[in-house]
């Protein structure tokens, strides 16, 4: 049996009143104007409507106060015995509280504490809260709280509001974006029957319809190319990827990146119109290119910098990948010289490349404040990616990384079937061997790349990350809206 608190059992006997005088949850109410706009509009505006959550009352003997909120804005209205009636003002003092719903038609006017107001004619109840809002609730001290119970989160924080219409519009802005150049967004399937298109490990499923064994996608890349190779020049998706990896405060599992691939482009026209698109996203959002990240302020004005993983590891750990240039001599150094770097799986069974990626990550991804381009990744780092024509041991491919995190990663395409399936193949080899993150031979994707495939370059972009930087925020969690929580045992979750 559940318990109710005092006020709980308050407010539910109050909607046994309700019920007398109107239906407690009505169907709708034609509202006029947002609050954000109601809140921007000239005195004397008549006929306003609007509706919102009540999140605080003053209530008097002949006149009342009160504020309605939705994740755009506040606005007070004030309710006048004299304009309502007496019997609606006395419903309204009796049975609405704070969190409930309230619809209210009427005049803008501005107090003389300069507050903008909606002077009510009429309001309509729109709906009882059973619960009451936390007199405190602040994501600074309760964290988890706010990642379980967001939608108290946002009613309650305005930071947390804020970081979540920075991230919708930072989404609004980069589809604008990418239409405006002409590419077209597509879907791609979520369930794979190879888990391709990144070095990751992935989640399973089965699938019973089909009594199929499946992998959630962890990247759209190979489905996008296959929409090149169908005839489309210009294409992305905003996709949920799915990867089963370590969390911190930067890596989720589940998360929301966009992949965008033009055909005719190499990694260097990419470099430039992540530039640009990001500069100009920046701008339209913030109306600056100067963003506070803790205690660093990041310029993403200008060109940006640019770095190779060879200088980054003779800088940071006095190692020259070209001298120790296979697995073997490069694990013996990073033993000899006692670098602890971090993997999920042993180091002893992953590859050249994906062991110099978390050499870097442990000695010189931390240092590096950017935005700055990283590039000249180890081929065996990069199956999907072209190697450089000069020095096939690289690829051409880049990173960005900025305050230490790594937000874009790009490249020019292989678009060569025969090499493509070379390099699968090795990398079915590194899986059997035991590293987990190497990819898996996939014929159908190299099937669609024998019917011919342009030059062709992609990047994909983290947007929980960028958002996370744009924000200012701690934890990757902070600005994604229902992160998965380990259950709360029986008794707890009967809230």
């Amino acid at each position: 049996m559940r318990e109710f608190s005092e006020q709980e059992l308050v407010r539910r006997e109050k909607i046994n009143q309700i019920r007398e005088v109107c239906n407690p949850y009505p169907e709708r109410f034609e509202v006029t104007h947002s609050l954000k706009e109601a809140s921007l509009l000239e005195d004397e505006t008549k006929n306003v409507s609007v509706a919102g959550r009540i999140v605080f009352m003053r209530k008097m003997g002949k006149m009342s106060f009160l504020k309605i909120r939705d994740i755009e804005g506040d606005l007070q209205i004030s309710i006048k015995i004299d304009l309502v009636g007496e019997e609606k003002y006395e419903f309204f003092k009796t049975n609405i509280d704070i969190g409930d719903f309230i619809g209210a038609v009427g005049e803008i006017f501005t107090t003389h504490t300069g507050e903008k107001t909606l002077r009510a004619d009429y309001f309509e109840f729109l709906g009882k809260a059973l619960k009451p809002l936390p007199e405190k609730f602040h994501g600074l001290t309760d964290l988890e709280a706010c990642y379980r119970q967001r939608y108290v989160d946002l009613i309650m924080n305005q930071d947390t509001r804020n970081r979540f219409m920075v991230r919708v519009k930072f989404i609004r802005e980069l589809r604008n974006y990418l239409d405006n150049l002409g590419y077209m967004e597509i879907e791609t399937p979520i369930l794979n029957n190879k888990a391709s298109g990144a070095t990751a490990r992935p989640f399973k499923a089965h699938h019973n319809a089909l009594d199929l064994d499946v992998y959630l996608r962890i990247a759209p890349e190979t489905y996008l190319k296959r929409a090149v190779v169908g005839g489309i020049p210009k294409v992305y998706e905003v996709a949920r990827c799915f990867r089963n990896e370590g969390m911190d405060a930067s890596h989720l599992q589940d998360f929301t990146m966009v992949e965008g691939y033009q055909a005719y482009y190499n990694y260097e026209d990419n470099m430039k119109l992540i530039q640009n698109m990001l500069q100009t996203i920046v701008m339209n959002i913030f109306g600056t290119l100067k963003i506070t990240f803790g205690d660093q302020e990041i310029d993403m004005s200008g060109d940006w910098g640019r770095v190779t993983f060879r200088e980054l590891l003779i800088k940071y750990a006095n190692i020259d990948i070209d001298v120790y240039n296979t697995k073997e001599k490069l694990l013996s150094k990073i033993l000899e010289e006692k670098i602890e770097v971090e993997s999920e799986t042993p180091l002893e069974n992953l590859g050249f490349g994906n062991l110099v990626d978390v050499l870097y990550k442990k000695v010189a991804r931390p240092h590096m404040l950017g935005p700055v381009y990283l590039t000249e990744h180890p081929t065996s780092l990069s199956p999907l990616a072209r190697s450089n024509d000069d020095r096939p041991e690289v690829s051409d491919r880049f990173q960005l990384v900025i305050n230490g995190a790594e937000i874009v990663n790009g490249y020019s395409e292989l678009v060569d079937p025969q090499e493509q399936e070379r390099r699968l193949l090795e990398q079915a080899s590194l899986k059997a061997a035991g590293d987990e993150e190497a990819m898996e031979m996939d014929y159908d994707y190299i099937g669609a790349m024998e019917y011919g495939m342009p030059p062709i370059s992609g990047w994909g972009m983290g947007v929980d990350r960028i958002v996370q930087l744009l924000t200012g925020s701690e934890s990757i969690r902070d600005v994604v809206m229902f992160p998965l929580m380990r259950p709360l045992d029986s008794k707890e979750t009967e809230l």
